[in-house]
Formats: C-alpha cells, sequence, structure tokens
C-alpha cells in the first residue's frame, strides 16, 4: 500500500526522452516505482488520475530571489502554482546571509525592512536551520551572494580587500559551502558587487569550487560588454576550476540584437559552462543599476551641483564608459519603465514621458527620480523576440525566472511586478511548445534535470526509482501564462496537481507546505 499513486497520465521523465503511457508510486516522500501502461499499478492511500494530462518532475527555478519568502510567505503561491518545487536562491550576489545582505534579501520578498528585524544568524546554517522551520511550500537551495560577503567586509568601500580582508571574505564563502550552499553568486552590475575586479570573485569562486559547488553569475554587462563579460565568467571560472552558470542570457541592446547564436555558441565552446534564461523581452532591475560604480544615490546631491560631474556622470549613464555598460545605450529612455517608486504618479510610466511631465530632460529625470526614492525599479524593454525565441530554442539553456514569490492578495499584490514572477515556466510550456520552437520534452528537460544535477540536487528533476517525489501533474493543451506587463498579478492556467516531497502541495488552487532547505550534497 504505496502513500501516493499517480496513473492514467503520460509521464515525461526529465531526460528528454519521449512521453509514454505509464504511472508513478510514491512512498516515504521517494518516487518507488515507475510503471509503463495501466496494468499492475498498486494500492494507496491516495490515487490522482492524470488522464489527459501529462506527468513531469517539479520544476527547478535555479534563478529565483525568494531568499526570505519562506519566512514572508511561505506558502509562496507564484512559485508552486508554475510547477516549480524548488528555487535556488542567493542570486545575483545578494544573500540573506552574510546578515548585511539581509534587507535587501527582504525587499526582494515584497516585505518592509521594517517589519522584519535583522536576526542572530551567526552562520549560513542558520539560515537553512530558519527555512526549515518555515516549512515552506517549495524546497529552497541557497547559493552565497558575493556582494552580500563584500558588505560585510568592506561595506560600501570602492577598493580591493587587502589580503586580511580577502581571507576574510574567503572564510565566509566556506563556511557558507560547508553548512550546505550550493555555489557563489554574483551580481557584477549591481553595488557592492560593481566594485570587485576579476581575481577577487576568483579567489572566492576557489572555495566554493573545492567544495563541489557552482558559480553563478550575473555579469557586468547584457548589451555592448555582453562578450566581454562573458568572457570573465569563463575566465573566472577556468582559473578557480570551478563550473560557471551564467544568469539570464539575453542580448540587450540593439549593440547585440540578432547575435543569440553567437552567444549560445560561445557558451556551449567552453568548458563546464551553462546558462539560464527568463523567456520574456524585457528586464526588470533597480533604477539605481543604471549608475556608474563612482556613482551613488546618497551621492547624487553632490554630484548634481558641479557642472563637469553632472556631464560625466550623464554620458556614463546615457552611452557608458569604460569598464560601465549603459543600459540607456541601444535601448533608448522610452523603453525602460518605472514599476516600483513611492510616488505613484510615475508608475506604468517610461522614463521619456516622466521627464517631459517634469519638464525635464530624461537624465535629469532619473536623477529626481533617485533622489526622491533610491529603492525605484523598472522594466526595460530591451530585447527583441526573435533573439529571446533562439534562446529558448536551445536544449541546454535552463528556464529560470530571475522572480520572487508573491500572493496577490498581499500588499505586494498592488505592484507592478514583472509578469515573470507568475508565468515563465508555462509560458515555456505552454505557447512556446505549441508554437513549435521546441518539443515538449526538451521544454521540461530545460526545467527538471539539467538545471537539478548542475546544482547538485541529483534526486531532483526526474522521474525515476529513488528520486525525490517531486511532481506536476498539467494539461498540455491548455497550459499557459496569463500573467502580463498590463495586469502581472495572474496565476497561470492548466496546472491541476503540484506534489512536494510525496505531498500534494497544489490541489484546486488549495496549497499544503511540504518544502524543506536543500544543502549540498
Amino acid at each position: 500500500m504505496l502513500d501516493l499513486v499517480i496513473t492514467g497520465g503520460r509521464l515525461i521523465d526529465g531526460f528528454g526522452t519521449p512521453p509514454f503511457d505509464g504511472w508513478v508510486g510514491v512512498e516515504d516522500e521517494r518516487i518507488v516505482v515507475v510503471g509503463h501502461g495501466d496494468a499492475g499499478t498498486p494500492g494507496a492511500a491516495r490515487t490522482i488520475d492524470a488522464a489527459g494530462s501529462v506527468v513531469t518532475p517539479g520544476f527547478v527555478d535555479v534563478h529565483n530571489h525568494s531568499d526570505l519568502s519562506p519566512l514572508v510567505l511561505p506558502e509562496m503561491p507564484s512559485v508552486l502554482r508554475q510547477g516549480v518545487t524548488t528555487v535556488v536562491v542567493g542570486n545575483c550576489g545578494a544573500s540573506a546571509w552574510p546578515l548585511a545582505g539581509f534587507t535587501e534579501a527582504v525587499e526582494l520578498a515584497y516585505a518592509d525592512p521594517a517589519d522584519h528585524p535583522v536576526p542572530s544568524w551567526q552562520r549560513f546554517g542558520d539560515y537553512l536551520a530558519a527555512v526549515d522551520g518555515a516549512r515552506p511550500a517549495v524546497n529552497v537551495a541557497a547559493l552565497v551572494g558575493h556582494g552580500s560577503i563584500r558588505l560585510e567586509v568592506l561595506g560600501t568601500d570602492r577598493r580591493a580587500p587587502d589580503h586580511d580582508e580577502l581571507q576574510r571574505m574567503r572564510a565566509l564563502v566556506a563556511d557558507a559551502l560547508d553548512a550546505g550552499a550550493v555555489g557563489l553568486s554574483t551580481g557584477l552590475i549591481y553595488t557592492p558587487g560593481i566594485h570587485a575586479d576579476t581575481d577577487e570573485v576568483i579567489a572566492l569562486a576557489e572555495e566554493s569550487a573545492a567544495r563541489g559547488g557552482v558559480y553563478a553569475s550575473h555579469i557586468r554587462g547584457e548589451g555592448r560588454d555582453l562578450f566581454r563579460a562573458v568572457g570573465e565568467a569563463l575566465e573566472i571560472g577556468r582559473r578557480a576550476r570551478s563550473p560557471v552558470h551564467v544568469s539570464h542570457l539575453k542580448c540587450e541592446s540593439s549593440r547585440v540584437w540578432g547575435r543569440a547564436d553567437e552567444l549560445l555558441e560561445v557558451l556551449h565552446d567552453a568548458d563546464d559552462a551553462t546558462g539560464d534564461q527568463y523567456p520574456y523581452a524585457a528586464w526588470n532591475s533597480s533604477l539605481v543599476s543604471l549608475l556608474p560604480p563612482w556613482a551613488t544615490p546618497d551621492e547624487l546631491t553632490r554630484v548634481a551641483r558641479d557642472a563637469a560631474t553632472r556631464e560625466r556622470l550623464r554620458i556614463a549613464v546615457e552611452e557608458g564608459e569604460d569598464g560601465f555598460q549603459s543600459s540607456v545605450d541601444g535601448v533608448g529612455w522610452d523603453r525602460i519603465v518605472i514599476v516600483g517608486t513611492k510616488d505613484e504618479r510615475w508608475r506604468g510610466l517610461d522614463v521619456a514621458t516622466i521627464a517631459s511631465a517634469m519638464g525635464f530632460d530624461p537624465f535629469a529625470a532619473l536623477v529626481r527620480l533617485l533622489l526622491e526614492d533610491p529603492s525605484t525599479s523598472c522594466i526595460g524593454h530591451a530585447m527583441p523576440d526573435d533573439d529571446v525565441r533562439t534562446i529558448v530554442a536551445d536544449a541546454d539553456v535552463f528556464v529560470a525566472s530571475d522572480g520572487s514569490a508573491i500572493d496577490p492578495a498581499s500588499p505586494a499584490g498592488a505592484l507592478p511586478v514583472h509578469p515573470r514572477d507568475y508565468g515563465t515556466f508555462p509560458r515555456v510550456l505552454g505557447p512556446y511548445v505549441r508554437d513549435g520552437v521546441l518539443s515538449l520534452e526538451n521544454a521540461v528537460r530545460k526545467m527538471t534535470s539539467l538545471p537539478a544535477d548542475r546544482f547538485g540536487l541529483s534526486d531532483r528533476g526526474r522521474i525515476a526509482d529513488g528520486a525525490a517525489a517531486d511532481l506536476v501533474v498539467f494539461d498540455p493543451r491548455t497550459v499557459a501564462d496569463e500573467a502580463t506587463f498590463e495586469a502581472p498579478h495572474r496565476f497561470p492556467t492548466g496546472i491541476s496537481h503540484v506534489v512536494v516531497n510525496g505531498t500534494v502541495a497544489l490541489e484546486g488552487g488549495e496549497i499544503r507546505r511540504a518544502g524543506r532547505a536543500l544543502r549540498r550534497h
């Protein structure tokens, strides 16, 4: 007598093999038997009839920012309802430990830091224990963030660490990996990662690699500097002897539009390198990320008073400079839309339109927006659909959301967020598969066994005897994303059941929390 049997569906095992009729038996949180056809189905305490649907492994989202969501929003509905059963957090150099990065982690969970005082976590393992104690709806594996480590040791100093400081940073990486972190992440377009040179990152990636971790990077540039930035990531991997993972592959400005095939060739020709993508033609980031490393919101008032420095900043923001790629160059102010700001007048408007309303030029409007609210966020409609489709079609590029867990019934449900928070995985399974961009079995592989193996979660992302019982049941004819840029807070359709660690975690819109922290090995 098993705990759960899912029968009557077409099984897609996660390895890219063709679907087959069969059933899955679960006991004690594990898949204990996979049957072909409908003969010999054993009895079970619970049976799910998946007739007309496919049954796949649970999806693994390797680029997620729900670091504090297990503590703030443990139901994690926008994640679970996509069929995601495991998230990898700590991306872009920002992790909830060391505690210097805690405030940013809370903000990424769409919560007010004032409502969540800094905890007393002493080690990375304390964070993982807190996740376990929260019993989130999905499993959580975590990278340790280079930016959080740098803040802990150097604060916001714009310099290289000295010998003792670098040793402290290395020790923090080692502590996190020993406690179960799956690797090291960087966000090299964000403060403070933008102040780090290649050698600093290599030193920390060596500590991660020595313990079996991966190096995952939001690289320094995805427009003019795209290929140089990818080259730096690959160099870090070679010199640190670390596997490399490049986050959210894209061709971000007209300077690199149409070069997606070339980008993929560079990645696939490298030793031990992978990448992921969110399947949208727009990015979402902080407005402050448009500033070069020598300027911060705290310094804008001083910068604005000096005509020469102000002009230097304008050129850097709109055209770029040596070592800094402009996010406006090749995109335009009219394609950068403000989505999160304290002044609701500007939400949903592009910077060019805001500038006109203010009576300023766009650069001056940017300065005003940041002076009024340094936490302002924006969406840049910067990538052509053809490049997005080319990367989606690549059988070896993972699907990943770059999103955070949200409940549309919470205060965050009023924010004009990116639709990827709700629709990333169904968008590939539905429209892209049905349009013939890739096969269903390849789409599932990109969401399951590939990312699970890359991040050291080898018992996830597969339908096989002994694998963790993370499973999804969906209708391939109707599965689709419903979230749009105009109305992002919409759950996808077509996903009927999600199983996490052998528990039916989603059925009929009802959520049961069965996730836990996953540790390396």
